[in-house]
């Protein structure tokens, strides 16, 4: 199997720095090495690889972009370019070191007491225990704030009645961050797999994200003890910042899947020859699709680095993630669909990886915050007035 080139049209690689082209080789060649050789069978079979979460783990990928209780501590432009190497192999696999770090071990890291940073985190970011973030519920997905799931304070323990739905990781997690409505507003509890009353059930027959495992939570009079709520887990603005730190990471990601797109397709048209033996490559149409794809992958390279610069500096906004997500994930599935065009026929075989990136990229377009909702938010960033409903 031929190694990545990379794709590097202005000069990207000089804004980097050496230890940031580091992590970026290590991801790339564990994607080279260890993802591509199974990820097509893993897609086709509906299953996730179990077996990378160890080496994910002692490669720093788990809460990379945390400080201490075992985490690499990496800034957010490493932290970036592994979810683009990540994301390069599959969504599924970028999804699955996503909501492990951004979705769960950042919650605890944030708004967790000390003893349940010490206890979660190490095992989390060593693949000892894998999480699951619930905030989706089945009637309430872009609007979060109408969320039914509710938490009853009973002497010194809170019990948890409803369901969340379309949870990365649910069956499998060994802890799940669940948000739901208490008397005093919404709140952060930790549930623990085995709970009475907590059950997962998976959701099957998806076309696309096939290499992820996607759950519902059910809670049906969950009591879970005082110590694991989220002392500072309070409010919707609390679950929402979690969701800032997971788009940041699929805007980064998505160029991967883009960047997999373009080169398959710039390699297929230099090698197939039609109409008097010319490479595909040589035609005028053919070069302008390629043209698309390598400028708006260029422009989305430049937007993710400036956001994750303003990211490390502390003064990011949820309205600059929102931007990084929204384009860089119209440009991956654009780039997709352009691709498939150019190889034809062979564009919808799964020897190729165009169309499983295609159909992933039709879900992440979609999960943790919509096209749309990334829109209206861009909008108020400008115009300072909300128009979401």
């Amino acid at each position: 199997m031929p190694r990545f080139p990379g794709v590097d049209y202005l000069e990207f690689d000089s804004l980097l720095t050496e230890q940031e082209l580091m992590v970026r080789q290590t991801a790339r060649e564990f994607v080279d090495d260890r993802v591509l050789p199974l990820i097509r069978e893993a897609f086709n079979k509906a299953s996730f690889p179990t077996q990378l979460i160890p080496e994910m783990a002692h490669l720093g990928f788990f809460g990379a972009n945390l400080e201490g209780y075992g985490c690499a501590g990496m800034n957010n432009v490493e932290y970036g370019l592994i979810m683009q190497e990540l994301e390069r192999g599959d969504s599924g696999l970028r999804s699955f070191v996503s909501v492990q770090g951004a979705l769960v071990m950042y919650p605890i890291h944030a708004y967790g007491s000390e003893e349940q940073k010490q206890r979660w985190l190490p095992k989390l970011q060593s693949g000892e225990a894998i999480g699951c973030f619930g905030l989706t519920e089945p009637d309430f997905g872009s609007n979060p704030a109408g969320m039914r799931a509710t938490a009853e304070k009973r002497r010194d323990s809170w019990v948890l009645k409803g369901e969340k739905t379309w949870i990365t990781n649910g069956s499998v997690a060994d802890v799940a961050v669940v948000w739901a409505r208490t008397p005093e507003g919404i709140r952060g509890f930790l549930v623990e797999k085995g709970t009475p009353g907590y059950s997962t059930s998976d959701i099957h027959g998806k076309l696309s994200m096939r290499a992820s495992v996607t759950s519902s939570l059910h809670f049906s009079d969950c009591a879970i003890p005082e110590e694991n709520q989220l002392p500072c887990g309070k409010g919707l603005k609390a679950a929402l910042g979690c969701l800032t730190q997971a788009r940041f990471g699929i805007g980064w990601g998505v160029l991967g899947a883009a960047m997999d797109c373009y080169e398959t397709a710039r390699s297929y048209t230099l090698a197939r020859k039609q109409f008097d033996e010319r490479p595909l490559a040589s035609h005028q149409l053919v070069q302008e699709k390629l043209a698309w794809m390598i400028t708006e992958i260029t422009k989305g390279q430049l937007l993710a680095l400036q956001v994750a610069k303003l990211k490390d500096a502390g003064r990011v906004e949820a309205a600059h993630v929102s931007m990084l997500k929204r384009n860089n994930v119209a440009v991956a599935l654009e780039c997709a669909r352009l691709s498939r065009d150019l190889l034809g026929a062979n564009g919808i075989m799964d020897e190729y990886p165009i169309m499983r990136h295609m159909c992933n990229l039709e879900t992440v377009k979609t999960y943790e915050g919509t096209d749309h909702i990334h829109t209206l938010v861009i909008g108020e960033k400008v115009t300072g007035i909300a128009a979401y409903r």
